[in-house]
C-alpha cells in the first residue's frame, strides 16, 4: 500500500527541490482521464511524483451523495498500483472538517524539510475558473503552482478575470481529449451499460464487486 502521509526526506545543503504534483478530486470513480492528466503533468513538468488526494467531506459536493471515502480511496489505490511515481494520500479522508485545498497544501508542507519541495496542484481548467469560490483562494499561489488541465486549443476568456496573483501561478497543460467523466461512468453502471476501457480494469471490477452506483439518479 502506497501512502505518502508524514513522509520525511533527508535534507542537505544544496539539495535540489523536489517537484511534487498534487491531484485532488472526488475520484468517484477514478478513471483514465485522471490518470492521463497526472502522467502528462509528471513528464511535462519534470515532477518527482504525483500524489492523488481523494476528497473527504467536500463542500463542493454538498447536496450530492458520494461514495464512501474508503471506497474512493481503495479505487484510487487500485488504479495507481502499477505506476511507481504515483502515490495516494489519506490526508483529506482522515480530516474530520470539510476538505479545502489550501488546508491540504499547508499540511503537506510539513511532510518535508523546509524549502525542500515545490508543489504543483493539478486540476481541471473548469475548476480553476471557479477558484474564487474556494477557501482563501488568494493564499493558494503562495503554496503551489496551479496546473490547469485542458483539451488542446481550449483557452476560455474567463481566465483573464482571475486575480493577477492566481494568473501568475497558472500553468496551462493541454492533454489529449478524452470524453470520460465520473458522472458518465456512474450513469452507465446504474443503467447496466458497459464501462470497459473508461476506467482501469481493477477499478471496474471493484465497482461491480461492491455493487456501487446501482441506484437511479446517479
Amino acid at each position: 500500500m502506497k501512502n505518502t502521509d508524514n513522509i520525511s526526506v533527508r535534507s542537505s545543503e544544496g539539495l535540489r527541490k523536489r517537484k511534487i504534483g498534487v491531484m485532488g478530486g472526488t475520484f468517484d470513480p477514478i478513471h483514465f482521464g485522471h490518470l492521463i492528466a497526472a502522467e502528462e503533468a509528471y513528464f511535462s513538468l519534470g515532477l518527482t511524483e504525483v500524489v492523488f488526494v481523494p476528497t473527504g467531506n467536500s463542500f463542493h459536493k454538498a447536496g450530492r451523495t458520494i461514495s464512501s471515502a474508503e471506497h474512493r480511496y481503495t479505487m484510487s489505490m487500485l488504479a495507481t498500483l502499477d505506476n511507481p511515481h504515483f502515490r495516494i494520500s489519506r490526508v483529506e479522508i482522515d480530516r474530520e472538517s470539510p476538505s479545502h485545498t489550501v488546508d491540504t497544501l499547508r499540511e503537506m508542507r510539513h511532510w518535508y524539510p523546509p524549502k525542500s519541495v515545490e508543489f504543483y496542484f493539478i486540476t481541471g481548467l473548469d475548476a480553476v475558473l471557479d477558484i474564487m469560490s474556494w477557501k482563501e483562494p488568494l493564499e493558494i499561489p503562495d503554496l503551489c503552482k496551479i496546473v490547469a488541465v485542458s483539451r488542446p486549443g481550449f483557452n476560455p476568456l474567463g481566465l483573464k478575470e482571475l486575480p493577477s496573483g492566481i494568473k501568475k501561478s497558472l500553468i496551462n497543460l493541454e492533454i489529449p481529449l478524452l470524453a470520460i467523466s465520473s458522472t458518465e461512468i456512474r450513469r452507465r453502471v446504474s443503467e447496466g451499460l458497459n464501462i470497459r476501457y473508461l476506467a482501469p480494469w481493477l477499478v471496474e471490477q471493484y465497482i461491480y464487486k461492491n455493487a456501487m452506483y446501482f441506484r437511479n439518479g446517479w
